[in-house]
C-alpha cells in the first residue's frame, strides 16, 4: 500500500522546514489539534523516539532537520512500513510538503485501512497542510479542507460528536 499526499505552499523551504522541526513540541503549529489526537513523541524528533497519535503508534527512524522525518510503524499496528514528511524546494518562495505512507497491510488492517483509516488519515493530512500554509504564509490559497461525510460519520461513531477545526462542536 502506498498513499501520497502533498501540497505546494508559497513559502521558502526554510520557513516550512522550521515548522516541521517543531512537530510534537509545545510550539507545534502543524499538527491539527484539537480536531485530531495530539502527536506525542517521548524524545522529540530524535531517531528511536516512540509515540504516535491516538491509536496509531510509531517511532522516529530518520530525521534530517528542516527537510525530512520518517517514522516506522509499530509492528502490532498491522502495517509493516513507514510514513514520512518531506519538504522540497520548488523555487526561492515555493515548496512542497509531502506525506507518504508506504507499507504492507496485515490482519485486520487489511480491512480497516480501506474502510476507515485511509479516509481519516487523508482528512488529517489536509488539515495539517492547511495549518502549514497558514503558519508559513499567513493565509490559505484556497478554501480550508472540508471533511467528507464519511469522515464525519466515522468520527461521530468512534468518539461521539467530533470537534471542528476551531475546537467547537461540528453539526
Amino acid at each position: 500500500m502506498r498513499n501520497i499526499q502533498e501540497r505546494t505552499i508559497g513559502a521558502s523551504a526554510e520557513t516550512l522546514g522550521a515548522l516541521l522541526d517543531r512537530v510534537a513540541t509545545a510550539d507545534d503549529r502543524l499538527w491539527p489539534v484539537p480536531a485530531w489526537p495530539r502527536l506525542v513523541l517521548d524524545s522529540g524528533l530524535t531517531p528511536g523516539s516512540r509515540g504516535g497519535h491516538g491509536p496509531i503508534r510509531y517511532s522516529v527512524s530518520e530525521y534530517e532537520p528542516g527537510h525530512r522525518v520518517r517514522f516506522l510503524f509499530d509492528p502490532e499496528l498491522g502495517l509493516d512500513g513507514h510514513h514520512e514528511f518531506t519538504i522540497t524546494a520548488d523555487g526561492p518562495d515555493r515548496c512542497r510538503l509531502t506525506h507518504i505512507i508506504d507499507g504492507t497491510l496485515r490482519g485486520r488492517m487489511r480491512i480497516m485501512w480501506p474502510l476507515a483509516i485511509r479516509w481519516l488519515h487523508e482528512a488529517l493530512m489536509q488539515d495539517l497542510f492547511d495549518n502549514a500554509e497558514r503558519a508559513a504564509t499567513g493565509t490559505l490559497s484556497s478554501r480550508p479542507a472540508n471533511w467528507p461525510l464519511w469522515v464525519r460519520l466515522l468520527r461521530r461513531v468512534r468518539a461521539g460528536r467530533p470537534a471542528s477545526h476551531d475546537g467547537t462542536a461540528r453539526r
